[in-house]
Formats: C-alpha cells, sequence, structure tokens
C-alpha cells in the first residue's frame, strides 16, 4: 500500500476525518484602467484607504495595480463573499473617474516603462523601502514587465491536522514546528513536480497585447491579420512563462526545497551576495538616490518569482526569512493562478475547491527529496506547458520517461479524488469530487480550457486580446455598479478605510532613524552560515 493510501486510510476512520480542516485566503492583483483601456496614472485613491496599512486593500508594483487580501477562513463561500465585497466596495471608490479593473492577467494597452507608476506607501521608512524596492525591480527588469496579475492562493491545515499526524508520524527529538515544516516542504515539492496541471487546467493567458513585448525579443507570433495580439497556438499560461515573472539572471539560482533550512540559506546567499551585473548598475545614481536596495542577486525574498512559496506572517521591519527561521510555515503560498478575465473576481469557487484537494493530496502524497536534475525537470515542463501545453503531440517529463498530458493527468486525478472524498467527508458535502471529475473533460479535450475559449472568442467575434479583455473588463464593472454594497458594508468599509489612513499618519509621526541605517539593520538579519546542497 502506498503512503498516500495509508494516510488516506488512517484520515478515513471514523471520526478522524474531522481534523482535516483546510484554511485558505486569496491575494487577488488587478489593475486600475481608463475608459479607453489604458493603465490609470491616478494615484492610489484615498478612498480606498492607505496601501500602507489597510488589511485588505493595497497595492502590489505600481499605484495603478491594486491587490485585494482577504483574511483566513475555512469557508470557501464565505472567503468568494469577503472578496466580492471588497472588490465591490472599490469599484465605488473608482466609478468617479470611470476606471474599471482589467480583468485579464496579461496587461491593458501600455505605452512605455516611465508611464508605470511607482506603488507610494508613505515617509516611514518601512514605506520608502518597499519603494525602493520596486524601483530596484523596475531597473532590473523594466518596468512593463510588474504590470502582470495574478491571484496567490493561500492554503494551510488546521491544528487539529498537525496534532494528529505529529503523533503518529513525528520523529524522535523533532518539534511539532519542525514536523510542520518537513511536511510542508513535502507538500512543496510534490507541487513542484505536478503543478503543470494547474497551468493547463487554468491557465489564461494565451495571448498578449503587442505594447507589452515592443521592446522586448520574444517568440510570439500574430494572431489572425493584424498584429495587435501575439500569441503561440497551444499556449495556456504565459504569465508563466519567460514574458511573465521569469529572470534571465536568476537561471542560474536553484533553490533547494528539501527542508526550510536549505531553503533559506540558498535565498539567503542569493540576497547577500553581489551580482556583477547589479554591481555595475550601482546601489544609488548619481544624485545620491537610490537604484536599487542592493547589488545582490536577490533584493529581498520576493524577488525571487517562484511558483509556491512557504510563508510566515513577519513582524514590521522583520525579514520574510527571519519570520520563518524564528517560527516556522505557517503556510503555503501558490503564485500559477491567473486571473480568469470571464470570472468577475478572477476565480470562481468550484477552482478554489479543485485548489484544495490537489493542496491536499500534495501533502499526504510521498515525496522524494529534490535534486539539480529534478528541479531542471519541473522547469523544462513548466516551459512546454506555458508554449504548448494545448498541442496533442505535446510530452511532459515525468520519473518514468516522458508522458502525454492525458495520460499522467488522469492518473493523476484519479489519486485526487481520493483526497477529495476525504474532503467531501470531513465537510459533509460533494463538492470537492465534482470540482476534480469536472477537469477530466478538459484532458480530453483542450477546447474546454480557459486559455483555448480566450483564443476561441478572439477568432469567432474578430477579437484582439485588448478588446476581448476589455469588454470583459467593462462588463464585470457594470454589473458591479448596478449592485453596490448594502449602505451598511459601505459604511463598515469607508470607515476601515478611513481608519488606515489615521494609521499611517501615527505611524509617519514616530521618530524615523537614518533610512540608509535603517536598511542596514534590515540586512542585518540575514546571516548565511549553512551549505544548502552540503
Amino acid at each position: 500500500m502506498s503512503l498516500l493510501s495509508q494516510r488516506l486510510a488512517v484520515l478515513s476512520e471514523s471520526g478522524n476525518e474531522r481534523v482535516v480542516r483546510v484554511i485558505k485566503g486569496l491575494e487577488k492583483e488587478s489593475l486600475r484602467v481608463t475608459p479607453e483601456g489604458r493603465l490609470a496614472q491616478t494615484p492610489h485613491h484615498q478612498g480606498l484607504g492607505s496601501a500602507f496599512t489597510h488589511p485588505n486593500i493595497t497595492t502590489d508594483y505600481s499605484e495603478a495595480l491594486l491587490e485585494f487580501i482577504t483574511p483566513p477562513t475555512e469557508d470557501t463561500e464565505e472567503l468568494i463573499q469577503q472578496l466580492d465585497d471588497v472588490q465591490r466596495f472599490t469599484y465605488s471608490q473608482l466609478k468617479g473617474d470611470g476606471e474599471c479593473l482589467w480583468g485579464a492577467s496579461m496587461p491593458c494597452m501600455l505605452g512605455e516603462d516611465s508611464e508605470v507608476p511607482l506603488a507610494q506607501y508613505g515617509t516611514s521608512n518601512a514605506a520608502q523601502m518597499k519603494t525602493v524596492y520596486r524601483h530596484g525591480l523596475g531597473e532590473r527588469y523594466g518596468r512593463l514587465m510588474q504590470t502582470i496579475a495574478g491571484i496567490h492562493y493561500n492554503f494551510s491545515m488546521g491544528d487539529e491536522f498537525w496534532s494528529f499526524w505529529y503523533g503518529r508520524e513525528g520523529e524522535e527529538g523533532e518539534s511539532l514546528e519542525l514536523y510542520k515544516n518537513r511536511r510542508y516542504f513535502d507538500l512543496i515539492r510534490n507541487f513542484r513536480r505536478n503543478f503543470w496541471l494547474l497551468l493547463y487546467l487554468f491557465g489564461a493567458s494565451p495571448a498578449v497585447c503587442r505594447s507589452f513585448v515592443k521592446h522586448r525579443s520574444h517568440a510570439l507570433e500574430a494572431f489572425g491579420e493584424d498584429d495587435h495580439s501575439l500569441h503561440t497556438p497551444f499556449a495556456t499560461s504565459l504569465r508563466m512563462g519567460d514574458l511573465g515573472y521569469q529572470s534571465s539572471a536568476q537561471d542560474s539560482l536553484i533553490i533547494c526545497y528539501n527542508n526550510l533550512d536549505n531553503y533559506i540559506q540558498t535565498l539567503c546567499k542569493a540576497i547577500t551576495q553581489p551580482h556583477d551585473e547589479y554591481v555595475k548598475m550601482g546601489e544609488k545614481n548619481e544624485e545620491g538616490q537610490y537604484r536599487q536596495l542592493n547589488t545582490s542577486l536577490l533584493q529581498i525574498e520576493n524577488e525571487f518569482y517562484s511558483t509556491i512559496r512557504p510563508k510566515r506572517t513577519s513582524h514590521s521591519g522583520e525579514t520574510a526569512l527571519s519570520a520563518l527561521q524564528s517560527r516556522g510555515v505557517e503556510y503555503i503560498e501558490v503564485r500559477c493562478v491567473d486571473l480568469n478575465p470571464y470570472e468577475p473576481l478572477g476565480i470562481n469557487t468550484e477552482q478554489m475547491y479543485f485548489l484544495d484537494v490537489f493542496l491536499l493530496y500534495c501533502l499526504l502524497d510521498s515525496s522524494e527529496e529534490a535534486t539539480p536534475e529534478k528541479y531542471q525537470r519541473s522547469l523544462e515542463n513548466q516551459r512546454r506547458m506555458v508554449y504548448e501545453g494545448r498541442d496533442p503531440n505535446m510530452r511532459l517529463l515525468s520519473s518514468i520517461g516522458e508522458q502525454s498530458l492525458p495520460q499522467w493527468g488522469h492518473a493523476l486525478l484519479d489519486e485526487m479524488l481520493l483526497a477529495a472524498a476525504l474532503l467531501d467527508k470531513s465537510y459533509d458535502t460533494l463538492v470537492y469530487s465534482e470540482a476534480v471529475i469536472a477537469q477530466r473533460a478538459k484532458l480530453d479535450n483542450p477546447s474546454l480550457t480557459p486559455s483555448a475559449k480566450i483564443l476561441s472568442d478572439m477568432e469567432d467575434n474578430g477579437e484582439t486580446f485588448f478588446r476581448l479583455a476589455m469588454r470583459l473588463s467593462v462588463e464585470h464593472s457594470r454589473a458591479y455598479l448596478d449592485e453596490p454594497l448594502s449602505a451598511e458594508k459601505q459604511s463598515l468599509m469607508e470607515s476601515i478605510a478611513a481608519e488606515s489612513l489615521q494609521k499611517q499618519k501615527e505611524l509617519e509621526a514616530l521618530p524615523q532613524q537614518d533610512f540608509e541605517r535603517y536598511v542596514s539593520d534590515y540586512y542585518a538579519q540575514y546571516i548565511c552560515n549553512k551549505n544548502p546542497f552540503a
């Protein structure tokens, strides 16, 4: 009996299913665009509160790139409602300028790099550091690349689950925290082997507006007779390819996912060791203004463009790696989810139920340690899925050789159905199994995938990618404006926004140390003292 089967059998015993509780949250990005479909040049709206201190509404790279954050919950419907409320409130603040939220992952019509306004967070040291970091990203990779939007899916298991398994599988001398770290990294390694399936099933960025790549080399081809849209015929998620959050400078960076210590040390070295290209660029310009936070391969952990991350909520001024090292893994952040332009929220409950099953399966299945060869294999599968995912002749690299997508995909879904049945039992529902079963048809019929639907609609309607995305974005905008929040919810959200602005003022009124000293103290937390591959 496989380890997966053994674990599922134990959890399926009467009463044990109660410990299977999934906690999830969303971080959803969306560009603000003008009525003409261009990137908004207006600053972050005051009515939305402070991007630095608001608990649910912030900005990512640009002033025009909004990010909505939901608190963690077990209830998927509640989570969707929370996101819907935040987005509905946002529309109430945007309507005065006629702006709307861009519904696709790949951006609207763009101008030059200089026309992408950097996010501003205020005058405190922590706020300035966030903006300098973004300035560095623009210097290193260009600002246009930073206009891509997506959804981060945050996943964890409840305390009862971990106590249950720690009592059965915890090793001698291993604390509960260390056990959780070990098992979350099991999940991460399995995710990296299998996440190509998510790109196929839910990838929704098969085409881009030509303005996005006008100064970059690429292998895309024109869609239709004009050259306004670029694509590859079998693409699934160009956002996850070398046009998106990928960096050639990071090609040599192999992150070790075998355990938390190795992960921390490989990232720590990338943050503290100078990188020739960025040394030449310089930390500051001739006027003494920061161009980037440092001259290392990575300025901070977030610059590593991974598909999945171990996470721990950090304190003010604390690095993400320090938080992980001090208190262990709290949750997992999945970063390869495209915005579905046909969905007002970019995602729906069925997809979220499927993600829960997928991640629980990755957690319960046996997980081999990673090697550089396996690391490269997952990157190659990602590349093939991004550009050729719907090609019937495409093959994926597995531990037993090349496999077709339907062959490997159906085998994965067969095993995932067992995890889905466990979740159904735990929550007294059928939605998890139904979410898995609903994906089977896509494996045999690529035209059912979101990426295929986008290209098909473009062709059938004679639309460019820009026109299709703009039409859907306006439809969603009108639907939100036609059904505003209740007066009670609107008032509550206005109060939260006002409180966030007041909190920012209070933070800025506190004494601030010299900014250079602040940055120096921040980087002093990075201590690299191990060989991650020893």
